[in-house]
């Protein structure tokens, strides 16, 4: 089973459920697709761990060979060439690496040049296996990143995977998501965790995934996220108490769930709800 923890904004929490997850899990593979700030392997602190570069094409043109033809650059949806001179000109940040450019070159002055981009980390705690991505600083797009760890983890033998999304709801989200069986939403009940969440739960239901939510840091006077749910027709699967004690652990780098009996007992019960199917769509 796939289960992707995502949240509308950064803080919710959505790290610290998505390991406490992990680690509920028998056998489980814990993927770290917010590869601008991963910071899941802090607290798990894998061992083993092996390093992957990750690359994407960019295309080079070899002005002996181009006639001018422009072809390339008509062709180029996304506006990442244009013709300078004696050949085109690409804008790396902007090439989505599609290829179309080798495929409409007449003369074949096109060629692709794989240029890195960041790389992945894997290792294990334990019987958790670990996957997270890290991004080069200066580049435009992870996606090629969440894709390379999505398919470590479609390789992987855990019968269950945790899909650890970056926040908010851009292309990175809806690529971390696309193929998960379950989504969980982590929410915060402030104004602004509020406006948040329901950007990611119209994405969610858009995407037609079955979801719930938890909502993290709760307090008992603050009920936002639960009436923002009702009516979205989404279960909220637990509510997990703010306590100085839990902000201190993990500013410590510590995890919870190994070291407070009641956090544990609430993620295992949280993990019960999810494989039991107590679910919306």
């Amino acid at each position: 089973m796939k289960i992707a923890v995502l949240s509308g904004k950064g803080g919710a929490g959505k790290t610290f459920v998505s390991i406490s997850l992990a680690l509920t899990a028998a056998s489980a593979c814990y993927v770290d697709c917010d590869v601008e700030e991963p910071n899941g392997h802090l607290f798990l602190r894998p061992q083993n761990v092996v390093s992957r570069p990750v690359t994407k094409l960019l295309p080079t043109f070899a002005a002996e060979k181009c006639t001018g033809c422009r072809k390339c650059v008509d062709f180029c949806r996304f506006n990442a060439l244009a013709y300078i001179g004696k050949s085109p000109m690409i804008f790396k940040d902007v090439c989505h690496s599609c290829g179309g450019c080798l495929l409409v070159c007449p003369s074949e002055a096109a060629t692709e040049t794989p240029v890195e981009i960041g790389h992945i980390e894997l290792g294990h705690r334990g019987k958790l296996e670990v996957a997270s991505g890290f991004l080069n600083i200066g580049e435009a797009s992870g996606i090629g990143i969440i894709q390379a760890l999505l398919q470590i983890a479609e390789g992987s033998e855990a019968e269950h995977v945790i899909i650890d999304c970056p926040p908010g709801s851009a292309c990175s989200v809806v690529e971390s998501v696309k193929d998960a069986d379950f989504c969980l939403i982590v929410a915060e009940p402030t104004q602004f965790g509020a406006h948040n969440f329901e950007m990611v739960a119209e994405l969610v239901q858009v995407l037609k995934k079955p979801c719930a939510v938890v909502v993290n840091k709760a307090n008992d006077e603050d009920v936002r996220i639960d009436a923002l749910c009702a009516a979205r027709g989404l279960s909220v699967l637990a509510h997990i108490p703010y306590r100085a004690e839990t902000a201190k652990q993990g500013a410590e780098g510590a995890l919870s769930i190994e070291i407070d009996p009641t956090m544990h007992q609430q993620f295992t019960a949280l993990w019960r709800k999810i494989l039991e199917g107590s679910v919306s769509v």
